[in-house]
């Protein structure tokens, strides 16, 4: 269950920076992504506000019993990277900067490094204990 909630909470934040970038595509579409409807500042809170949960609920493992002392220094680096990245597409966003320079790309690469290194910690973590 909690693999779960972390890829349902990973996937907004992962796919926002993702349809910034590309939102004059899906306005020219029709289709109603948030960035199409919201200023990039309002998407960025999104995903802050997402980013803290998933990180919170990554953490969840922990005292479940089921990770040994490696998963939660994994967990919490990852999300602290994370964190740092979603809140410097927000500061960006705030300061009203566009194109290339808000660099939402940035966490949309590193949103699938995140979860490749945190599945990676998950699979070899049992040969750990």
């Amino acid at each position: 269950m909690v693999l779960f909630l972390v890829i349902f909470f990973w996937t907004p934040p992962h796919y926002w920076p993702l349809s910034m970038k590309v939102k004059d595509d899906y306005a020219n579409a029709g289709v109603p992504m948030l960035p199409v409807i919201a200023t990039n500042e309002a998407v960025a809170k999104q995903i802050v506000a997402y980013s803290w949960v998933m990180v919170a609920v990554s953490l969840a493992l922990w005292p479940l019993g089921h990770t040994s002392w490696l998963y939660p220094v994994t967990a919490v680096a990852l999300g602290a990277l994370w964190l740092k990245e979603a809140h410097g597409l927000l500061a960006r966003a705030r300061a009203g900067v566009v194109g290339a320079k808000l660099k939402e790309m940035r966490l949309f690469h590193w949103s699938i490094t995140y979860l490749t290194l945190l599945f990676v910690e998950i699979a070899i973590d049992p040969f750990l204990k």
